[in-house]
């Protein structure tokens, strides 16, 4: 081992570590608090650094909360274009995956969490609402509307109305976000996401795949 390594302090080696600690601090005190209720002190104090190192990162509060949505959202948002630009099978198994893969890495994890809290944030902070929807809602709906709109190039769809199908079908999953983290706690009838999105998808089938004789 080398010496001069074990002799620097903890925080200068985990120094490249921060901006991952930090933004995993603000996800949670974000989606327990809200935008308004988080504290950047707050925020260093659960990272574990001085409210001064947080500002070396991020000039503010709403340039922190922009971050943690393009880390946690907007980067999961470009991975399942370019593997949705690569599919090479039928279209309608590539909108399952789309909708399988929402859930998994997103819905279904501490981020889901951001879509509920942009539902409440959004009338008092239009600036905040404007960005998650130029970087996270329009870049979905055209990742797709793309998907689509490749079923009904190939025959495998029925030429329906791109843009109303994109908003059906996301809908469901917004909804089962906020579910899960809002009535669904409470409920005395527990809502099986497996399930659920078993529903949706069939649905989705039925909508778009014409039957065959």
């Amino acid at each position: 081992m080398n010496p001069a390594t074990t002799s620097r302090p903890r925080w200068e080696r985990r120094k490249q570590d921060r901006p991952a600690e930090l933004l995993a601090a603000a996800l949670e005190l974000f989606v327990e608090r809200g935008f308004a209720g988080t504290r950047l002190d707050d925020v260093a104090a659960r990272a574990g650094v001085s409210k001064g190192t947080l500002y070396l990162y991020f000039e503010n509060k709403e340039d922190l909360l922009k971050e943690v949505v393009r880390h946690n959202v907007v980067a999961r948002i470009a991975r399942a274009r370019d593997e949705a630009a690569a599919w090479p099978g039928a279209s309608i198994e590539l909108v399952t995956a789309l909708i399988e893969q929402w859930w998994r890495d997103f819905g279904a994890t501490h981020a889901g969490g951001i879509a509920k809290l942009m539902m409440a944030e959004s009338g008092n902070f239009p600036e905040i609402a404007r960005f998650y929807l130029e970087e996270v809602i329009e870049p979905w709906h055209a990742l797709l509307g793309q998907a689509l709109e490749r079923g009904i190039a190939r025959g495998e769809f029925r030429a329906v109305d791109v843009a109303s199908h994109v908003r059906v079908i996301t809908a469901p999953l917004v909804m089962l976000a906020l579910w899960s983290r809002s009535f669904g706690p409470c409920s005395a009838e527990p809502l099986d996401p497996e399930a659920y999105l078993a529903t949706t998808i069939a649905m989705v089938r039925s909508a778009l795949v014409p039957q065959r004789a």
